[in-house]
């Protein structure tokens, strides 16, 4: 498969292994309040800071590249052992597991719109694979916890990524694969999920059902 080559190789691997790192810290603080031990943060870390590159690449059909090159595993490794033994400082940042998933989020939405245009796929193929890039980290660590993972809740988490995403796409289809597009696509995201996370900004749930009460009658 040939890669497009207007799509800077060394900025979407940068994106991507700083996306690892951010996303494996907010994996190794969830098994650290999770009380697991130094493996559980280890695995947790590498585990959400790997899965949702992996998800693409196999998509996509090439050899994920996490497995091509250890910078990824160095980066999910560092992320797990400054959460077990630094914690307590990561912490002091408000709801530090939701703000290092944001910043991850925000990074692997351009990141995988950005590989799969790389290969040739087309504007709405990038956009799906880039939430999905972003998105499948948290997803696996909410499900390793046995919480019920955010995407499928109401809060803003999937639409966030789909705008990231879309920046660079759009740009992409006008002719644009300027790296300036991947930092604004970027900082859509992050802004789109930090603002709802700040007022609680959420999409709508399905209405419950009245239940009638047999003693009315």
């Amino acid at each position: 498969m040939n890669l497009d080559k207007s799509v800077d190789p060394m900025l979407i691997v940068a994106l991507n292994v700083a996306a690892t790192f951010v996303f494996g810290l907010s994996g190794g603080l969830a098994a650290v309040r999770a009380k697991l031990d130094i493996v559980g943060v280890m695995v947790l870390a590498a585990v959400v800071g790997l899965a949702g590159g992996v998800t693409r690449d196999l998509l996509i059909g090439t050899p994920p590249a996490t497995f091509r090159d250890g910078r990824y595993l160095a980066a999910v490794g560092a992320a797990g052992l400054v959460c077990f033994f630094a914690h307590s400082v990561i912490e002091r940042v408000h709801r530090s597991v939701l703000f290092f998933d944001a910043i991850g989020l925000s990074l692997f939405c351009v990141t995988g719109a950005s590989t799969a245009l790389a290969f040739g796929l087309g504007a709405t193929q990038a956009i799906i694979l880039g939430a999905i890039t972003g998105i499948g980290g948290g997803m696996l660590r909410d499900v390793l916890l046995r919480e019920v993972p955010i995407v499928l809740r109401s809060e803003l988490y999937a639409v966030p990524a789909l705008a990231g995403a879309s920046v660079v796409a759009i740009a992409h289809a006008a002719g644009s694969n300027s790296a300036a597009w991947a930092v604004a696509g970027a900082a859509v995201c992050l802004v789109i999920r930090l603002l709802g996370m700040r007022y609680g900004v959420t999409l709508p749930s399905a209405p419950e059902e009245r239940r009638s009460d047999p003693d009315a009658n």
